[in-house]
């Protein structure tokens, strides 16, 4: 798996973004959900990287800096071609390393609280996130939860 530093021109890159969105907020109801679009995406304190199989997309990810210490994974998505190949765990892998080569302390997210996220938050878990206090105006509902790993 190839992992590239996007622009998120790519058509196929935008679609699965278009799918991670859709489905997020499918799953989720009015106003809980808070999966970026594109032009979310594609802030300046933003980092986002798709993963590749020659030209096959297979996932895509991207780092927030809410400050000098502390990122936030955002947009994590693999490819439903893709699906139990590990694209998640190296998606994963990379966005910790980049937090820890950026000197972060801390790499936070939010994540859905529903079953279609259990998977998800199995990897998270897996990695030593625990689940804890809200964070970047976020607000814990039935719905979501926050997760934490110190680095």
């Amino acid at each position: 798996m190839r992992l590239v530093e996007d622009d998120l021109s790519c058509r196929r890159v935008q679609a699965l973004i278009e799918l991670h969105v859709k489905e997020a907020r499918g799953n989720s109801p009015p106003g809980q959900s808070f999966a970026l679009d594109i032009e979310g995406l594609r802030t300046p304190d933003m980092t986002f990287w798709s993963a590749w199989e020659g030209d096959d997309l297979m996932g895509c990810c991207a780092l927030k800096q809410l400050s000098p210490t502390h990122g936030e994974l955002k947009s994590m998505r693999t490819s439903p071609d893709h699906l139990r190949k590990g694209v998640g765990r190296g998606l994963l892998d990379h966005v910790v390393s980049v937090a820890r080569s950026r000197g972060y302390a801390r790499l936070s997210l939010e994540t859905g609280a529903l079953l279609g996220y259990a998977a998800a938050i199995s990897l998270y878990h897996h990695y030593g996130f625990v689940k804890g206090e809200t964070f970047a105006g976020y607000e814990n509902s039935d719905f979501n939860q926050c997760f934490h790993l110190d680095l």
